[in-house]
């Protein structure tokens, strides 16, 4: 499987001085064009936890292009982002476009499983989410960091 953590730069103090809503409007807009890229790609998203995106490759179905199909995924998301961020800043105000989105891509074995409770949920544990976490919150803005143990898959990948 393929793990895939995005975080967004300058979201904290952007929404500091922003209404509930208007924070919202971006979390939604924003998620919702990662979420048709996905299901469009059979990315399988985890979660959104605030200004974080969790996604995976390779869940629940294998799939030999998981690599590929990831960082292409991690790019078009960017891409959208930055055409997403300059139409909502007439909305949300001219800061909006400073926004930027950080990637991080590893690749490797998780265990998954649903976690019972009062709200029950799909979870994924292992060092693939600690290290693609590690990715992302060392990666630089806009740019897409990547494990060594990716940047081999898509070199056998041609």
């Amino acid at each position: 499987s393929f793990e895939h953590f995005a975080d967004i730069v300058g979201f904290t103090a952007w929404s500091s001085v922003r209404q509930p809503s208007q924070v919202f409007q971006l979390l939604e807009k924003l998620y919702s064009t990662f979420d048709s890229i996905a299901k469009r790609r059979r990315i399988f998203k985890v979660e959104t936890v605030g200004d974080s995106y969790v996604a995976a490759a390779g869940l629940p179905t294998a799939r030999n292009d998981h690599a590929v199909a990831m960082c292409r995924f991690a790019h078009e998301c960017l891409l959208r982002m930055r055409r997403l961020l300059k139409e909502l800043e007439i909305e949300l105000g001219p800061d909006t476009g400073d926004l930027d989105m950080r990637f991080g891509i590893h690749s490797g074995s998780v265990t998954a499983g649903v976690l019972r409770g009062d709200k029950a949920r799909f979870q994924l544990f292992g060092d693939t989410m600690n290290t693609a976490s590690r990715m992302e919150s060392t990666g630089s803005p806009g740019k897409i960091q990547i494990s060594k143990d990716t940047a081999d898959l898509l070199v056998d990948a041609g």
